[in-house]
């Protein structure tokens, strides 16, 4: 039976330390180099050019560029070579080259001239998925991309599960601004290794839906201006289920640590001497007015963004908010939980200088199906945020970038 009928025989090369060369240093060069790098591979690039993110690799010392072309003898003792030059004909010799040295080759012109393929990879938490077609005649990479990309999401979502040593104690997992699909890969897998999932009511809750039966979810009820589950009963929460050796993960909305009180939560549990892993998650103070068409920051507009914590008004003595401050500032300024407080930061606002025809947007359930976005000025949110009914939860952005948007023209 020809060569090509044969199936490829997979296995796993340890080139750590060893000498590879690569031939040519265009753009497949550029996609191949960082696996290479990070496999340890003593790499030297044969090529009388580069891209500029190969040069990069090659300022920075990961790789040898030797800036010429291939030359008969360049494959002496190396164990494999990637054969990516647009030259049909030094392809051909390096080629020829690498079957009479013994060296694995891989050519991007002619996989059937090659002795060895590359296999569509991805990794995830120490795993590596490595996907090649059976048959010679069915090497359509897009096919082989696709599978691998299925397999490792599926093991990064916990559709597919493979049993490895949970991680011990408590993980802090940022479930993101309320579309389920803005979960980080990490927080998605996690919840789905979970026993007990203690969850925010600002938390992606279509993701508990997706929990299997056995998994405990308790309600944190976190609910603005109603019942509500105190911090103390939450922390204590999270450490008798840690204590009865059960993955807990605490599912919360945003990111743990933006007005997410998740280092309280961290250090009751370290008290305790519990493990906690922290999962970031995509901040609603970016993440929704960008999903309601507004740059946070915008050249030419601004420069930087502050985000405020609304649950207090500006003429609470519990305030920590140098509203003074806030109002000399330039650029745009973000209020989380501020709804029913507007009014009166706006008033502060514009007592320490701010203009009142400065731009507002209310954004509501950003990000959800539910989402919609007010538009007002400083002078007349207060007032419109009461006849609008905007509920929480909310996100208020302050400032010039409001008028911005894809439909505007760029300046």
């Amino acid at each position: 039976m020809p060569a090509a009928q044969h199936p490829a025989y997979p296995v796993g090369l340890r080139l750590t330390g060893r000498k590879t060369i690569v031939i040519g240093g265009g753009q497949v060069a550029q996609r191949r180099l960082p696996a290479l790098i990070a496999a340890g591979a003593d790499i030297t690039l044969i090529s009388p050019s580069a891209t500029p993110s190969v040069e990069a690799m090659a300022d920075a010392g990961e790789i040898t560029w030797v800036r010429r072309r291939y030359e008969e003898g360049d494959l002496a003792d190396a164990w494999y070579v990637l054969i990516a030059t647009a030259d049909r004909k030094a392809n051909d010799e390096a080629s020829a080259e690498a079957e009479r040295t013994r060296t694995w080759c891989v050519r991007s012109d002619d996989a059937d001239a090659a002795t060895a393929w590359t296999p569509a990879t991805g990794r995830t938490e120490g795993v590596t998925v490595a996907v090649l077609s059976s048959e010679a005649a069915d090497r359509d990479p897009r096919r082989t991309a696709a599978i691998r990309d299925a397999l490792v999401e599926a093991l990064r979502d916990g559709t597919v599960s493979v049993h490895k040593e949970r991680t011990p104690g408590v993980a802090l997992v940022g479930g993101g601004p309320g579309d389920p699909d803005l979960i980080t890969v990490r927080g998605r897998r996690l919840l789905a290794e979970a026993d007990v999932v203690i969850a925010d009511r600002l938390g992606p809750r279509d993701l508990l839906d997706e929990l299997p039966p056995h998994v405990e979810v308790i309600d944190a009820a976190k609910i603005p201006y109603g019942r509500q589950m105190v911090q103390e009963a939450i922390n204590q929460a999270l450490i008798d289920h840690a204590k009865q050796g059960k993955a807990v993960v605490r599912l919360k909305g945003g990111d743990p640590y933006v007005f997410g009180r998740g280092m309280e939560e961290a250090q009751a549990l370290a008290a305790e001497g519990i493990p906690v892993t922290v999962v970031p998650g995509i901040s609603s103070s970016i993440s929704v007015p960008g999903a309601a068409g507004i740059p946070v920051t915008h050249r030419g507009v601004a420069h930087e963004f502050t985000v405020v914590s609304g649950h207090v008004a500006p003429d609470d003595e519990r305030s920590l908010v140098d509203w003074s401050a806030m109002a000399r500032l330039t650029g745009t300024l973000v209020i989380l939980m501020g709804v029913d407080k507007i009014g009166k930061i706006a008033e502060a606002l514009i007592a320490h200088g701010k203009p009142a025809d400065t731009p507002v947007a209310l954004i509501q359930e950003g990000t959800t199906a539910a989402q919609r976005r007010v538009d007002a000025t400083l002078a007349t949110v207060g007032e419109t945020a009461v006849s609008e009914g905007v509920k929480p939860p909310a996100v208020i952005v302050i400032g010039a970038v409001v008028n911005e948007g894809p439909d505007r023209n760029p300046r």
